[in-house]
């Protein structure tokens, strides 16, 4: 079974037990965005919110880039989870307790604005500690 119909069957299984969900554990690497970026299309697809796919696409992009570039450790976790008729919440677990903190980079500079892209493609984002580390999450929704 290829990697693709493998998470597509898993994520119809999710939906049919009444839990709209789909949780992955990726190595942390840069690399893990492209996958995190496939998940989504995968999920929001077999949840009919393929509208989605550009917005959330590009918040997951960040919100992995912001954990493989700040934090520590070999993994993080990407959630994604049906929230209402009309959206998804993007989650990812890293390893580390400092809170993502928005920056008002220069007109200069190169970096430093994945939270705000994330503010403006999301109707709602936040951070909250977890046992290990923290979890940042956002909402997209149509």
């Amino acid at each position: 079974m290829t990697r693709t119909r493998r998470w597509s069957q898993e994520l119809v299984e999710q939906v049919a037990r009444g839990r709209p969900s789909y949780v992955r554990t990726l190595p942390r690497l840069e690399e893990s965005a492209a996958t995190a970026r496939r998940l989504t299309e995968h999920a929001l697809g077999a949840w009919g919110l393929d509208a989605l796919v550009p917005d959330a696409s590009l918040v997951i992009t960040e919100l992995v880039a912001n954990a493989v570039r700040h934090t520590r450790g070999e993994s993080l976790r990407v959630a994604l989870r049906r929230s209402g008729a009309d959206g998804v919440e993007i989650s990812v677990v890293d390893g580390s307790r400092e809170r993502p903190v928005r920056r008002q980079p220069g007109a200069e500079a190169v970096g430093g604005r994945g939270l705000q892209l994330v503010e403006a493609f999301a109707a709602d984002w936040g951070s909250e500690p977890e046992p290990s580390g923290k979890r940042v999450w956002a909402e997209v929704r149509g």
